[in-house]
């Protein structure tokens, strides 16, 4: 290999490094800027954890060669430590035992997709209510929150437990329908967001974002749990509204061809519109968290990697229940990317989670999340 080709394929290593440093240097920084404001830098934090393994990557070969160049990787990391600590789960060997400990409630939180909405083509999607419900049993927790939970129109059924659920022991419930539901069912049904609860439930509360969002409802329910009151939320926030044709587009990025130039712009305009539309859901949200006169409790599905302003914003002081008791990426989302970790539960800093558990199963296109949290831990 001749003298110039060695310094032309140095110099475009050293380039390539220093630009995938940069992108990953810009993605640290999303938490600090408003994803509608700065859509570019909250595309930087959706491939957080794929630019932390180039940049890992990098530092291992520069050490290898006994570079300074390896100092540049070390700088990176080091002062990536708050993305890097809420995107990566460190307990190793935990297993979910089914059996819950005393003072411990489990906390169940699913986007159901309409209770069977298994792919992202236009292919038909198959109704998986029974099998959802039985895995929900299964799962056994004592409070459920769910999303895109679709259910029957009549008045009478509306804010009631499904008699599935209702056998179970889930004997109180609140149920808000979702401000675009009749655009999007005009027959039988509804849908809404939904906490279910083996616990009494003493006050409840709904709040809408914007006319033009989106988003299922902020709700929160104030459940007693023997001698005192949580405060459970759930919420479903800015989807970006991605079409089979979308998905179609994303898939082909994989392709040696690639999507079209019009598809590309679709795609980043419709996720231009979502950063902007989550990051003032999350403001609302979080400012709703710091009202509560009672330890809370949020779960929902943010639409959002724990590397985005959309988490950091709507988190606040709160505790993520995967980065307690949680091992690697956690991804919730079925498709796309094994990076997107977008279903969380959050808890009051009062409480202490003993065990969590991502479900693995096939019907909707989102794992159900489960966490046991000691609500008299630190009380």
């Amino acid at each position: 290999m001749g003298k110039k080709l060695k310094k032309f394929l140095w110099v475009a290593f050293v380039a390539a490094n220093s630009i995938a440093v940069v992108c990953y240097l810009l993605a640290c920084l999303v938490p600090f800027f408003n994803a509608g404001d700065h859509w570019f830098i909250a595309l930087m934090g959706l491939a957080f954890p794929i630019l932390f393994f180039v940049v890992l990557a990098f530092g291992l070969y520069w050490l290898i060669k006994r570079s300074k160049w390896v100092l540049l990787s070390i700088a990176a990391l080091l002062l990536s430590g708050q993305q890097i600590f809420v995107t990566f789960g460190i307990r190793i060997g935990t297993t979910f035992k089914a059996e819950k400990k005393p003072g411990n409630i489990r906390v169940l939180t699913w986007n159901l997709s309409s209770w069977g909405e298994t792919n992202k083509t236009n292919r038909p999607v198959t109704d998986y209510r029974a099998e959802m419900i039985g895995a929900i049993t299964k799962a056994n927790p004592d409070i459920i929150c769910f999303q895109e939970y679709v259910f029957t129109n009549r008045i009478q059924f509306r804010d009631s437990v499904i008699p599935e659920l209702k056998e179970q022991g889930y004997l109180y419930g609140y149920f808000v329908k979702t401000k675009y539901t009749m655009r999007l069912y005009r027959t039988a049904h509804v849908t809404g967001v939904v906490i279910l609860s083996k616990y009494p439930i003493v006050d409840t509360a709904q709040f809408e974002y914007s006319e033009n969002d989106f988003a299922e409802p902020l709700i929160y329910a104030d459940i007693k749990v023997n001698e005192q009151r949580i405060r459970v939320f759930t919420t479903h926030l800015q989807s970006v509204r991605f079409e089979g044709y979308d998905y179609d587009a994303l898939y082909k990025l994989k392709e040696p061809a690639g999507a079209s130039v019009t598809q590309s712009r679709a795609v980043i305009w419709k996720l231009k519109q979502a950063y902007k539309k989550r990051g003032s859901q999350a403001e609302q949200l979080h400012a709703k968290i710091k009202e509560s006169p009672y330890p809370v409790i949020l779960c929902g599905d943010f639409n959002d990697v724990p590397s985005s302003y959309t988490y950091f914003t709507a988190k606040g002081d709160l505790q993520d229940a995967f980065l307690k008791q949680g091992f690697g990426l956690d991804r919730t989302y079925r498709f796309l990317s094994p990076t997107l970790r977008i279903d969380y539960i959050l808890t009051d800093k009062k409480f202490a989670v003993d065990q969590y558990q991502k479900i693995k199963l096939p019907y909707s296109d989102h794992y159900p999340v489960l966490a046991d949290i000691n609500v008299q831990a630190k009380n």
